[in-house]
């Protein structure tokens, strides 16, 4: 079930990427946005880190640093190594340097979204803040139907797509280890994932900035420490690296003989999908700081964007390349990363790569919630109830590992429907269930020969 979904998800994605849809329309708005701004991703980096550590303007409300970890926590994930992997596999050296630039120019995008939500959001009656695009679509467009959409697409996208697949990336980190049971080692990485997860989600939004503003940083900076230690052992293949990365990034007979395939797509994608600028995902969290002026946090959120591709997404770059091991179709994903790990590290490369996407899946996991939190009280235009909301995390808790099972139950009811309502044999002259039970009796029968003959 697993697979199908993910094949469909790819479908999609596929046709959504395609270089003259979402790649075109997101590069075009942070060249617009870099243009309008006069380079403020570059003019004002400074400031962005001067302005992370300003103190909220009331006690216990969220920090700018709080809301810069939520957001990071959410960007940060197994796309971070999984995906840089699929895009250096399939794209080349290249791809690296189109990532760089995507994330350079989606600062700019990040700091529009993330400005705008400090000045369109709204109170929440708890003493807290939301805010995201769904509010300044109702707000500021006046199309309170179009903020509703955002933000019911965004919950499904983010509590079902994108924490599925970082579930799905986790668990083909470990398929390589011995331990490993197909039938049963995903069960319990998805229990395990969803316990820590729903004792993170019940305390509320309070609880889960201190888990980030714990989490993100630690597993960042060991992280690029690791990196660091990579690309030391291998200095001497180092410089032929960046030369590889700069010289493949311009061979555009190569790349536009095939430009969907090229380095220059697999890069824009990856940068694109890993640092989230222009999604209205980040808006979200960045609504949530106190700070004393909506700039501020633009320059924060686009300081996330900074620290997702170019410090963690080129950490694993540099790993990978600098390990020696050639990339290869075949090789795409987690594999590529933990046999490069191993060549540089022995045995203990493959421990640390599942560890990290283990910490990744987790933090994505929070940081995807707390998104939906403030999506689901603009849908409800209030803040829930108690009991709703405790019903809504566990919820999101088990979401993960009950999803297929989930799907299978739709997919059964709407085969039920068909066949009793749809089917026109069925319907012509007195009604009869003799079609659906045997229908059922049938497809009863082909499960267990399916089963039983494996």
């Amino acid at each position: 079930m697993i697979d199908k979904i993910d094949s469909v998800v790819n479908a999609i994605g596929g046709f959504l990427y395609q270089p003259y849809i979402v790649p075109l329309f997101l590069i075009v708005a942070g060249l617009y946005f870099t243009i309008r701004t006069g380079l403020i991703q570059f003019r004002l980096f400074g400031e962005s880190i001067h302005v992370v550590a300003e103190k909220p303007k009331e006690k216990g409300s969220i920090s700018s640093f709080g809301a810069l970890m939520v957001s990071t926590a959410s960007r940060v994930g197994t796309g971070n190594i999984v995906g840089v992997s699929t895009a250096i596999c399939l794209g080349g050296f290249g791809a690296v340097f189109w990532m760089w630039v995507v994330a350079l120019l989606g600062g700019a995008s990040a700091f529009i979204e993330s400005a705008l939500a400090q000045v369109y959001k709204k109170k929440d009656g708890k003493g807290g803040c939301v805010g995201g695009p769904s509010y300044y679509m109702e707000q500021a467009l006046h199309q309170r139907w179009l903020g509703v959409i955002f933000a019911v697409v965004l919950i499904l996208t983010y509590v079902v797509g994108y924490n599925m697949l970082a579930s799905y990336n986790l668990q083909d980190a470990f398929a390589g280890f011995g331990f490993y049971a197909k039938g049963r080692t995903p069960y319990i990485i998805g229990a395990i994932l969803a316990v820590l997860f729903a004792a993170c989600v019940l305390g509320g939004g309070k609880r889960l900035t201190n888990i980030t503003g714990v989490l993100v940083p630690v597993m960042g900076v060991l992280y690029i420490l690791v990196s660091l230690v990579v690309i030391f052992m291998n200095i001497k293949i180092f410089p032929s690296v960046i030369a590889n990365i700069f010289r493949d990034a311009f061979n555009f007979k190569a790349a536009f003989s095939g430009f969907a395939g090229s380095c220059i797509m697999w890069g824009i994608k990856r940068g694109l999908y890993s640092n989230e600028a222009g999604m209205g995902s980040a808006p979200n969290a960045a609504a949530t700081a106190d700070v004393s002026h909506p700039a501020k946090q633009g320059l924060v959120q686009m300081l996330s964007v900074f620290i997702d591709t170019l410090l963690i997404c080129s950490a694993t770059a540099f790993m990978c390349l600098c390990s020696g091991v050639v990339p290869t179709k075949e090789a795409a994903g987690a594999a590529y990363v933990q046999a490069s790990m191993q060549q540089a590290l022995g045995s203990f490369g493959p421990i640390f790569i599942a560890v990290s996407m283990s910490l990744f899946a987790f933090t994505t996991l929070i940081g995807n919630y707390y998104y939906c939190e403030g999506c689901l009280k603009h849908i409800l235009k209030r803040h829930p109830s108690k009991t709703f909301m405790l019903v809504f995390r566990l919820a999101a808790s088990v979401i993960v590992p009950a999803l297929p099972y989930l799907l299978s139950f739709a997919a059964g009811a709407m085969l039920y429907v068909v066949v009793e309502e749809l089917i026109p044999e069925m319907s012509q002259g007195e009604h009869s269930d003799i079609g659906t039970v045997l229908f059922a009796v049938g497809f009863s029968l082909m499960m267990v020969l399916d089963v039983a003959l494996g």
